[in-house]
């Protein structure tokens, strides 16, 4: 039994992609000098991972007191204090910078003596304290990472179809990245070890977009030897487009749940995931394919001739 809205989708669609680049490629030129200086005008918001603290998560034996356990950092002295509640009511995370000339290890006994005595029955089932040379080195790593992977990807598709289709995809990954750690700095999103994961999760979708787009287009070279290559990038994506929409909105109505409903410790990494979605759909026909267009590509030898039946005795 069908659906019966489907029946009101088309079964083909005959979008004009290309000629709607110019527009796309001013877009992404703005946005992406935008990310750029919100990236290097206010930063990121390190989490405690990437610019050292103390985290400690807590259960209290009713609604976690999120005002009165803030109150209670600020008292103590400690640096950026913040306190959010996460998965059940009685449920929250403390992340503080410890005073200048006080030990980690004995800022986190002296939190967790003053909210012992305040909040009786309170339970510590978290503690983590990072310094500050372990939290560089985890961000040097975490980009070393998103750098290898782009690369990784570029000698794939390159070996896969040509050069041009790999510098195709490694600058559409580029733009992906590039403007989901620009909202996530203009949105001052926390920015940790979780984030980094997510940025991997996003090339990996990125590129499966766009291996599908170059596969469908490269079959469509080989049919279509003598129509233009804008046409053929327009057919290939028409054809496809359908099979975009349902994987598309398959994961964001998957990832929609946890973003409203998570809580504000998976926020961060569930806000980046869906973004990175967004925009690795749309770079993989606004900015992978006209660095194609502009290149041109190779469409191989000359079509096979068919084979003439052999003569056989009887």
């Amino acid at each position: 039994m069908y659906w019966p809205l489907i029946r009101l989708l088309p079964k083909e669609t005959h979008f004009k992609f290309v000629s709607l680049a110019p527009f796309a490629a001013a877009l992404s030129i703005i946005a992406v000098i935008a990310a750029c200086v919100s990236f290097f005008t206010v930063g990121l918001n390190l989490g405690t991972d990437f610019k050292g603290g103390t985290l400690i998560e807590v259960l209290t034996p009713g609604p976690a007191p999120l005002s009165q356990l803030r109150e209670t950092l600020n008292g103590l002295g400690v640096k950026d204090a913040q306190v959010q509640g996460f998965g059940s009511p009685q449920s929250a995370v403390l992340r503080f910078e410890p005073a200048a000339n006080v030990d980690p290890a004995k800022a986190v006994d002296q939190v967790q003596a003053k909210l012992s005595a305040q909040f009786p029955g309170i339970k510590f089932t978290r503690e983590d304290v990072v310094g500050p040379k372990v939290s560089g080195e985890l961000f040097t790593g975490g980009i070393e990472a998103l750098g290898v992977a782009i690369g990784l990807m570029l000698l794939y598709i390159w070996f896969r179809f040509q050069l041009q289709f790999g510098l195709g995809a490694v600058i559409a990954l580029a733009h992906d990245i590039v403007l989901t750690m620009g909202i996530l700095s203009a949105l001052r999103i926390e920015f940790s070890m979780p984030s980094i994961a997510a940025l991997l999760t996003v090339i990996g979708y990125s590129m499966n977009e766009k291996v599908i787009s170059f596969d469908r287009l490269r079959e469509n070279l080989r049919k279509y030897r003598r129509m233009p290559l804008a046409d053929i990038i327009n057919l290939s994506e028409n054809e496809r487009l359908s099979r975009t929409l349902i994987t598309g909105s398959t994961a964001l109505l998957a990832l929609s749940g946890m973003l409203f409903l998570g809580g504000p410790t998976i926020f961060p990494v569930v806000f980046a995931m869906v973004f990175g979605i967004i925009v690795g759909t749309y770079s993989s026909i606004y900015v992978a394919l006209p660095v194609i267009l502009l290149w041109g590509v190779d469409r191989g030898d000359d079509e096979a001739q068919p084979l003439k039946p052999m003569n056989v005795r009887p």
